[in-house]
């Protein structure tokens, strides 16, 4: 219960479109996902793989979603608009990462073991973004749009192009909580990471 409320506070904090808890909880689809994905998270780490299988396509039909069963993610982990994001098998995502739609944590290869990317705290990811094999995303980066990234990330890097071409942030303003709006609201512009 105290993940669900800190979910939907954390996803107030950067959807400035969200006008209520409830409104949230109700409508956000990428937060419905990530609730669906501990449940079935827990099912295939205690042998329940194909009932967690089951239950995460049902959760792709819902949502747009899909989140393998084996996939780990952190707190506070939020996906805004969320329909068309495929996160693989082995990805790893850490605290505080937020991601737009169409994004793909997918492998390079068909090799069983480690194949999808390891993304850790504080990493946001633009829209359509794509992040293929077993790579790090150091903390605090970001990913802009449409960039596709096949090689590890620095921390505190913004990466663009394809293939992705990573850069130090310089101070960009990019971590949640340094931009506050008019209500005294934080928020992150998501055509920063354009």
């Amino acid at each position: 219960m105290l993940n669900i409320r800190e979910d939907i506070a954390n996803a107030r904090s950067h959807d400035p479109a969200a006008r209520s808890a409830f409104e949230t909880w109700v409508v956000a689809s990428g937060l419905h996902a990530v609730w669906a994905h501990r449940w079935h998270h827990w099912l295939w780490n205690h042998g329940f793989k194909f009932i967690a299988r089951v239950g995460s396509q049902w959760t792709r039909f819902w949502t747009g979603i899909e989140i393998h069963p084996g996939a780990s993610i952190g707190r506070r982990f939020f996906i805004d608009h969320g329909m068309g994001v495929v996160i693989g098998e082995t990805a790893e995502i850490g605290d505080d990462v937020m991601m737009y739609h169409g994004v793909t944590l997918g492998g390079r290869s068909l090799e069983h073991g480690k194949r999808h990317p390891t993304i850790e705290n504080n990493v946001t990811i633009g829209a359509g973004a794509k992040i293929l094999g077993p790579i790090t995303v150091g903390h605090n980066s970001a990913i802009g749009a449409n960039a596709v990234v096949v090689k590890d990330v620095p921390a505190d890097s913004q990466v663009v192009g394809i293939p992705g071409v990573a850069r130090p942030r310089n101070g960009m303003v990019a971590v949640p909580g340094e931009a506050v709006d008019d209500s005294g609201r934080s928020w992150v512009d998501p055509a920063m990471f354009i």
